[in-house]
């Protein structure tokens, strides 16, 4: 057989969707983060390694299984893996899981456009739910192409305001860890292991089919192994910088709703109004595809 050129538009297109779909509104508001990683203090760093590992194991595992059997619906790899009685069971409730992760997505948008704009909540989670069934009734096809191109671009501003939020503030980020165990700070597991392990859990849910049928559809193997890879570095990489961000202001942001938008606040009011849309546009890159 002739070895295809490796064409790596298609490769930043895999990686790009591989980002998008796990930003959310968890990832985008810096919720999720603070819950999951910065409330551990440093360990929430090896936490985020654990997350790179794990994701770079099952992202690559996803799409190389979807490539290989190419299944009718991307759900068929929960039989793949678990059996016909397991599986249907994963295949159930992995329905009922995404859907309620899709509604966690309406609510993330209207406690964004709440804190910023002082817009009663609802008016907010309509608006992501008309945008994202609009998107999944016109153009499912498509879906691939377009979180593809604004996944790289929502991780970069995010590593931007990271850095920024840490330059600004180096001596809280010097002080989080004894800082910590006085704050209330809501964690999603009893230690930093359990949380990163959790994480990925709840996330791989998300995965399965969607990585799958991304597998199914590609044409290059060595493509989508590649676009999943770097998918997995690029949302890690951001995952790392927004958590020191995140630690570097624990304090400020102890208790808040949507941590992003006083980070981007604390750099210049103008900018929050911009992240504000950023966070919108990584919630919606989620809530697509769930939907």
């Amino acid at each position: 057989m002739e070895k295809k050129k490796v064409s790596w538009g298609r490769v930043m297109t895999y990686a790009g969707a591989f980002i998008a779909f796990l930003i959310g509104s968890g990832f985008a508001t810096g919720q999720e983060v603070l819950q999951y990683f910065s409330s551990y203090g440093y360990l929430g760093i090896l936490g985020v390694v654990v997350v790179f590992l794990l994701f770079l194991y099952v992202g690559v595992d996803f799409v190389t299984v979807g490539q290989k059997q190419k299944f009718p619906k991307g759900s068929d790899i929960y039989k793949y893996y678990c059996g016909n009685i397991i599986g249907k069971f994963y295949d159930y409730f992995s329905v009922a899981f995404i859907y309620m992760s899709f509604i966690v997505m309406i609510g993330g948008a209207g406690a964004t456009l709440n804190q910023q704009y002082g817009l009663p909540t609802f008016v907010g989670g309509i608006m992501m739910g008309i945008l994202a069934a609009g998107t999944v009734i016109f153009g499912l096809g498509k879906i691939v192409d377009v979180i593809g191109k604004i996944g790289p671009a929502i991780i970069f501003l995010t590593i931007i305001l990271g850095i920024s939020a840490i330059v600004k503030n180096p001596q809280g980020l010097a002080s989080a860890n004894e800082v910590i165990p006085k704050l209330n700070l809501l964690k999603a597991s009893s230690n930093w292991f359990y949380a990163a392990a959790s994480y990925v859990g709840f996330c791989m849910l998300w995965l399965a089919g969607f990585m799958t049928s991304m597998g199914a559809s590609s044409e290059s193997k060595k493509e989508s192994v590649i676009g999943a890879a770097l998918g997995a570095v690029g949302f890690s990489v951001a995952l790392a910088i927004i958590t020191l961000g995140i630690l570097a202001n624990i304090v400020q942001l102890a208790g808040s709703m949507v941590p992003a938008l006083i980070l981007a606040k604390n750099i210049n009011s103008a900018l929050a109004i911009i992240f504000s849309f950023i966070v919108v546009a990584g919630i919606y890159t989620t809530a697509v595809p769930l939907l």
